[in-house]
């Protein structure tokens, strides 16, 4: 009890000093979220036929998943500053063995595979580890893709990807909870060849993405992106946005969820001059990992919708987020927002919080959770 109520103090703390400097949504990563209380798997809520098990229960602070083409399982991390291989070595559907490939890195919140190697997102850099799934005991040392992004603590835990027209795509989050930086690259979405030529803005106007990736039919890119704080509890929204073509404004800092004029910088531009969000998620949820589903397990009707992991709010008076939401999706336009997963917020207290999802080549959907230091597998059985 005492070691709890220490932790909420330490909280509450974090919080008053935010509202002091202004610190907005990275003041969990500084003063870290509630010791991760037991795992309650009977509590999360799922439509009929589909279940939850645990995927594997050692990976402290999971946050970001990609799948190797030999079905390894890379897990990164944001505090631990470690990234992960998690082995399922006799097809199971369970990881066996979880494995260290790197420490002591740099917020290595972002991994991405592509033609056998491993890229990795530290704050200032992106690295490669090639040929990985054959040196997993032993991996290789680090090359060095680009380095020089902002070091800024403030919404530096990058996600990448790699999409079909063979770019990597990486964002930087803005410095700040809301400003107008004079450098073109922050609160955008940037773009390189995989040996990190040619970088690009692909779009402006993006507070912090931490999750995108491209319709399996369209390939346009679509991504979630975290609304500004201090607006009060429920606003502005956070959003889901698709950008069919590089060039694109999504309105930060003037602009908040598509028609909410920002107090300070609304007197420059107007929202009419921005793309609104294709969605509008819950206030403050954190929305972050997204994927379309593009696997066979699940029934037809989930084929091509979007799953989201609601990291789940930190100041807002009543908790929201801590599930995993669908969004229903007609090619180009969004029909429907719906909780698929939730349960792992009790009684306004949270034991988990999903960071990011994997549809894997069963079809099963992994959930990465970087409180209780887990990943989820979810399947469906008539």
């Amino acid at each position: 009890m005492r070691r709890r109520q220490e932790a909420r103090l330490s909280i509450t703390m974090g919080l008053v000093l935010a509202v002091v400097l202004g610190l907005g949504s990275s003041v969990m990563a500084q003063f870290g979220a509630p010791p991760p209380a037991e795992i309650q798997l009977e509590k999360i809520q799922l439509p009929p036929g589909f279940r939850i098990d645990l995927y594997s229960s050692d990976v402290p602070d999971a946050r970001s998943l990609t799948l190797g083409s030999e079905g390894t399982l890379f897990v990164s991390t944001r505090r631990e500053g470690v990234v992960y291989a998690v082995v399922d070595r006799d097809g199971d559907q369970k990881g066996d063995e979880v494995l260290t490939l790197a420490r002591e890195m740099s917020t290595p919140n972002g991994v991405a595979f592509h033609e056998g190697n491993l890229y990795v997102a530290e704050t200032h850099q992106i690295r490669r580890f090639d040929a990985i799934e054959s040196r997993l005991s032993n991996p290789p040392d680090p090359v060095l893709i680009r380095d020089g992004f902002p070091r800024d603590r403030r919404h530096s835990w990058r996600f990448i990807a790699m999409g079909p027209d063979g770019w990597l795509y990486m964002p930087v989050g803005a410095p700040c909870n809301a400003c107008r930086p004079e450098d073109e690259r922050y609160a955008s979405l940037l773009r390189m060849r995989p040996d990190g030529s040619g970088l690009e803005v692909f779009a402006h106007g993006i507070r912090n993405t931490v999750g995108f990736d491209w319709h399996p039919e369209t390939r346009e890119l679509w991504f979630t992106d975290n609304g500004r704080d201090w607006l009060g509890d429920d606003r502005p929204p956070d959003e889901l946005n698709r950008a069919p073509r590089a060039g694109l404004h999504f309105g930060f800092p003037y602009c908040h969820g598509g028609d909410i004029p920002d107090p300070e910088f609304s007197r420059q531009r107007s929202c009419d001059e921005f793309t609104p969000p294709a969605q509008k998620l819950g206030p403050h949820v954190a929305a972050i990992g997204m994927r379309f589903y593009n696997g066979g397990m699940f029934p037809e009707q989930y084929r091509n919708q979007i799953f989201i992991a609601e990291h789940g709010s930190w100041n807002r008076a009543d908790p929201l987020g801590y599930r995993i939401t669908l969004v229903g999706v007609d090619r180009d336009r969004v029909t429907s927002y719906e909780t698929f997963a939730e349960g792992w917020l009790q009684d306004g207290e949270a034991w988990g919080r999903p960071v990011d999802v994997l549809v894997m080549p069963d079809g099963a959907l992994l959930v990465s959770d970087n409180q209780a230091g887990v990943i989820y597998r979810i399947s469906y059985q008539p």
